[in-house]
């Protein structure tokens, strides 16, 4: 597999180095539903020490942590990887993308490419994902990272939509550069972060095969909307960072995971929205280091 051509346009150092160090490697998964039992799995690799694994957001990619890797990769060995049905990874093969599939190939992974317990790190609906596999697996990882994470808040409205026709219109809505866009903005505080090299890698992974058959799939399965209850059943120590300023979740969120959580620890992000592994890479990068020493 390889990365859409509009991957050319990158201009940024970061952007540039981690597309070029992408790498696919088949994952067997237990599933009968897959033609050969494997499935295509984009990730990257960087540095050595402590095993660090980065779990990106929905309808995103592993391209959301290219300022954040190199600076862990000073301290640990890191790896960033694309979910089941998103980013850069095979969804050909795939009859439909959920929670249970994410977490079966995150496993996976996790046993075949890592080979060790890792400490993880979810953004978003990642750290949705991270909630799901510490609770379910809590010998393979050792520390949690919970980046602006779902858990708490449900997912929005647009599963009504994913029946025929409105599955189409919805997906082809999303698609589109002008909406990209406005959800970028309002990701950030600082919206000087929202430049042509950011808009191709919030947009590079719609234009992998059967994108918008593996987000349908996925929306229509509810998503990550069963952890409010899992919450509490986190055993392992867990760092909560927060932007202050997030517009995507929210801020009400953070504090109800530190109130939650039995060995968790909140830190807000000052002057940042949703995203604060790219709009404040530096500070999130020494938070998380800080609290793996």
């Amino acid at each position: 597999m390889r990365l859409p051509e509009a991957a050319a346009g990158l201009t940024e150092d970061t952007s540039v180095a981690i597309a070029q160090q992408i790498q696919w490697v088949p994952i067997e998964l237990s599933t009968g539903s897959l033609p050969t039992g494997l499935l295509t799995t984009s990730y990257v690799r960087q540095g050595t020490g402590t095993p660090v694994l980065l779990l990106p957001g929905f309808d995103s990619s592993l391209l959301e942590f290219r300022r954040l890797v190199p600076l862990l990769a000073k301290s640990c060995q890191v790896y960033a990887m694309d979910l089941a049905g998103f980013g850069f990874g095979d969804r050909t093969v795939l009859d439909s993308v959920n929670p249970a599939l994410i977490k079966q190939h995150l496993k996976a992974f996790c046993e075949q490419v890592i080979k060790a317990p890792v400490v993880l790190v979810g953004a978003s609906m990642g750290g949705g994902v991270a909630i799901d596999f510490a609770t379910s697996y809590p010998e393979q990882v050792t520390k949690l990272v919970l980046i602006d994470a779902v858990g708490f808040a449900a997912s929005s409205g647009p599963g009504r939509l994913m029946v025929p026709p409105l599955d189409k219109w919805a997906t082809d809505f999303l698609r589109s550069a002008w909406v990209r866009r406005k959800i970028s903005e309002r990701a950030y505080y600082n919206r000087a972060f929202v430049t042509p090299d950011a808009e191709i890698c919030a947009s590079l992974h719609v234009q992998m095969p059967d994108w918008a058959k593996g987000l349908i799939s996925f929306t229509k399965s509810g998503g990550y909307n069963f952890l409010k209850d899992k919450i509490a059943q986190v055993s392992q120590e867990t760092l909560v960072l927060w932007g202050r300023q997030d517009q995507i979740l929210g801020t009400k969120d953070a504090a109800r995971f530190e109130q939650t959580l039995s060995n968790g620890k909140l830190i807000w992000i000052e002057n940042c929205g949703h995203v604060p592994h790219l709009e404040q890479a530096e500070t999130t990068a020494k938070h998380i280091v800080n609290f793996l020493s």
